[in-house]
């Protein structure tokens, strides 16, 4: 919400600055974001008017003007070609300065000099939005009666400045500048001077014999009234009116239209205008939208509505979407005559329903989202009407068409001082918080030691006693509230133990150079596809979100994978092509849907690697990421968490390349997988080199973790190592040979480690060999070769039993 001093002070009169003024509402709860100052860095800037215009003698795209400002008359040259002789425009005077940091001098341009020069709106900082079309380009054009050699600031509404605020959803009745005038007035101690509402009402007919009303949702449409204006002449605002709405953010566009904005900004309550003379029957129903039909809006889209949106019809069509944007069809252009104005209230859910699913947001929805002032409705109204009469702009005829099926009576509170200031922890007396809630508009009737208050219609958010306490301590001063230390049992905080088992995790994976990301627990369904899921998958069965973020993100997460991937894809677009990176968080899986119980939330771990091994020097290795650095970060986690027993097996994955995918189980539980990411997927996701990635199942893990790790002396006697080459079949996992080998290695059999694999001209096709380091220590002695030999033969032996292996020699 933006206001203007100007504007609030049109309501009450104060002596703040406006950066005092800001930070006096921010103490009282109307947050102002920042303070801008509409026509900072402009000096020295009048009205002037072109009195003669030339080709410049020395230059075919220049021209040579004479410029009247009032006290002299200037020679510019300029290269614009939208001004004419007679034009009023901005003069940037010899010695002005303008918002960019520019200094305007005396200038010689090809053999003339220019005293000066005519600026547009974008060397005025005028933001091009919110001014017309037609002045957004070449010098700003003023209004042809605009006084010479006034400063620009004053003619285009520039000597001012714009409190932006950063509004909480339940301060609804903020959400107007009547409605901020309030709030400053009570804290300044000023007078709130409300708009008169008196109309002539010229009109030759009476209104509700002119058009009717039907409402057909009366749950969702509570009230809704019309007025009826002839003989419209549509055209420009007055400046003031147009100076207003264009410090609010909104560009003028005529006088209907802009009055209709002017009300919503001044008084919080959207309305529409319809072209009379082209509603069916001129009769309108607010009701529901027919399976398939189709509106097209003000903006020129064509939307397909469902039947849960709700939309203003006449007789024959739709003619608008109810609280959010009305129809092409009735618009009001300049052939319009009458004109239906409307204002309306609408229940503030099927209104955010309504924008969410079109795609479509606006001042007004935003307004009935957080919820109008039902009682506001007729006075708004003949406040549009009124202003438009002034102008000369129509005839507002006698009478108002009001459908109000269920009258809202006024909400009452009641409570004691006594339970105020125990609440807050103060001792302001009963006559302080009458005269506060009173000057808030606040009706109070003092019944013994009882207060009762009669909330005004505009404040929806006061419900209960808790929300006078609110009211009270805000203009009363949350700084002169004392401080007081809480008085109550106090315990120490601490973290359980699965989030300390977390915190460790996170610290392994760190040390081991990876990153973390921390992504949205929301996903969008084609993340599904994109993961190459089969249809019948559980992980496809995702939670819907009953009011998403965004249309992007309408489903609970089952899977880590597709923000893991979608984060390496946003490196990838910003060149940053080696990482390792990794995410700890839940994913959610229902056990049905819709969700008859709670989900099952589990905490997850995963993470992607790929570029090169080592950073970029001339003294590292080139080499790139494989498989083994994936598989290696999962099995050093493992062991930093003293989880020891698990198996690693060839799998299979639906997201991972088929024979570069490997499980690790524990105790015949899945705990985690690795490999490849499949090239189906990575076509999906638009990766065109080589990634990794991992998930681990925490919940799973953490129950075999061990935090304490066991002491361990250091060896006071030598290892003796032993080679073993053996040559088997491919399909033989070297897991069931360092199995098979500690199965018959004994006590003194320390470690056992894979050091080569080789398939080729010396190994027979379908073989492998496999060579192995064996580690043989006693903890009370030194062994000796003989006893080591034993052992060894032993070993073999059984290799060549049980797996049919042959020393390679």
């Amino acid at each position: 919400m933006r206001a203007s001093i100007k504007w609030l002070k049109d309501y009450v009169e104060f002596s703040q600055s406006p950066q005092e003024l800001a930070d006096m509402l921010t103490m009282a709860g109307v947050p102002v974001a920042y303070v801008e100052e509409l026509g900072k860095g402009i000096e020295n800037v009048v009205t002037g008017k072109i009195i003669a215009l030339e080709r410049h003698p020395h230059a075919d795209k220049l021209s040579v003007c004479k410029v009247d400002t009032g006290k002299e008359i200037l020679t510019i040259v300029t290269g614009a070609t939208n001004i004419r002789q007679g034009h009023v425009v901005p003069v940037a005077l010899v010695g002005a300065k303008l918002p960019s940091g520019v200094e305007i001098g005396l200038t010689d341009l090809r053999g003339i000099a220019s005293a000066g020069m005519m600026c547009s709106a974008e060397e005025l900082n005028m933001d091009t939005k919110i001014i017309p079309v037609e002045a957004r380009d070449g010098i700003y054009i003023l209004p042809s009666d605009t006084r010479l050699g006034v400063d620009i600031r004053s003619v285009l509404g520039l000597d001012d400045f714009v409190l932006e605020f950063e509004l909480t959803a339940n301060r609804a009745d903020c959400f107007s500048v009547l409605g901020l005038a309030r709030e400053i007035a009570v804290l300044t101690g000023g007078t709130l001077r409300k708009p008169m509402l008196t109309l002539r009402e010229e009109g030759r007919e009476k209104a509700p014999s002119l058009a009717a009303v039907t409402i057909e949702e009366p749950t969702l449409c509570p009230r809704f009234t019309a007025r009826v204006l002839q003989n419209i002449k549509i055209g420009p605002s007055p400046l003031w009116l147009q100076q207003r709405i264009q410090a609010a953010g909104m560009r003028p566009i005529s006088n209907v239209v802009d009055v209709t904005n002017f009300v919503m900004l001044e008084m919080g309550q959207p309305m529409h205008a319809y072209d009379y003379n082209l509603v069916s029957r001129h009769e309108l129903f607010v009701r529901k939208a027919n399976p398939g039909e189709k509106i097209t809006t003000l903006d020129g889209t064509k939307r397909e509505l469902n039947p849960d949106m709700l939309v203003i019809a006449d007789a024959v069509q739709a003619v608008g979407v109810a609280g959010v944007m009305g129809g092409l069809a009735t618009e009001v252009t300049a052939n319009t005559k009458n004109v239906l104005l409307e204002a309306a209230a609408f229940q503030g859910v099927s209104i955010r329903k309504t924008s969410r699913v079109l795609g479509l947001r606006s001042e007004a929805s935003g307004r009935f989202e957080r919820g109008i002032d039902t009682a506001n409705i007729v006075r708004a109204l003949d406040r549009a009407a009124k202003l438009l009469e002034e102008m000369g702009a129509c005839q507002v005829c006698p009478g108002i068409i009001d459908s109000y099926p269920g009258l809202a009576l006024p909400r009452q509170v009641t409570f004691t001082p006594t339970e105020i200031n125990a609440h807050l922890g103060t001792d302001i007396p009963k006559k302080a918080m009458v005269d506060i809630l009173r000057r808030l508009e606040f009706e109070t009737d003092a019944q013994g030691d009882k207060i009762v208050v009669t909330v005004p219609s505009w404040r929806g958010d006061v419900t209960r006693a808790a929300d006078i306490s609110e009211e009270i301590a805000r203009i009363y001063g949350y700084n002169r509230i004392q401080s007081t230390t809480p008085c109550s049992n106090m315990a120490r905080g601490s973290q359980s133990s699965d989030q300390t088992a977390i915190d460790q995790i996170k610290d392994i994976l760190s040390g081991i150079g990876f990153y973390e990301v921390i992504s949205f627990s929301f996903t969008h369904p084609s993340i599904y596809d994109k993961l190459n899921f089969p249809e019948d998958s559980r992980l496809r069965c995702a939670i819907p979100l009953m009011n998403p973020i965004t249309d992007d993100y309408p489903l609970l997460r089952t899977t880590l994978l597709g923000g893991t991937l979608e984060t390496a894809v946003r490196n990838f677009s910003r060149k940053n092509d080696d990482f390792k990176i990794y995410e700890v968080g839940n994913v959610y899986w229902p056990d049905t849907l819709p969700l008859t119980d709670l989900p099952v939330e589990r905490m997850m771990l995963c993470g992607a690697l790929t570029g090169k091994r080592q950073e970029t020097a001339w003294n590292s290795s080139r080499d790139t990421v494989d498989f083994y650095d994936a598989k290696g970060a999962i099995e050093t986690l493992l062991e930093q968490l003293g989880v020891t027993g698990y198996e690693v097996a060839a799998g299979e994955h639906a997201s991972l390349h088929p024979g570069k995918t490997a499980i690790f189980c524990l105790h015949g539980e899945e705990i985690g997988i690795v490999g490849e990411v499949h090239p189906k997927v990575q076509s999906a996701f638009a990766i065109n080199r080589k990634i990794y990635v991992f998930e681990v199942n925490l919940q799973a893990l953490i129950k075999h973790a061990s935090f304490i790790k066991p002491y361990c002396a250091l060896p006071k006697y030598p290892a003796i190592q032993r080679d073993l080459a053996l040559v088997l079949p491919e399909t033989t996992p070297a897991s069931e040979v360092v199995e098979t080998i500690k199965a018959c290695g004994g006590t003194l059999l320390t470690a056992i480690r894979l050091f080569d694999v080789y398939t080729g001209e010396q190994v027979a096709q379908g073989l492998r060999s496999l060579a192995f380091s064996l580690t043989f220590r006693a903890l009370d002695r030194t062994l000796t070769d003989n006893e080591v030999d034993d052992y060894y033969k032993k070993i073999i032996v059984h290799l060549e039993d049980t797996l049919t292996a042959k020393l390679r020699t």
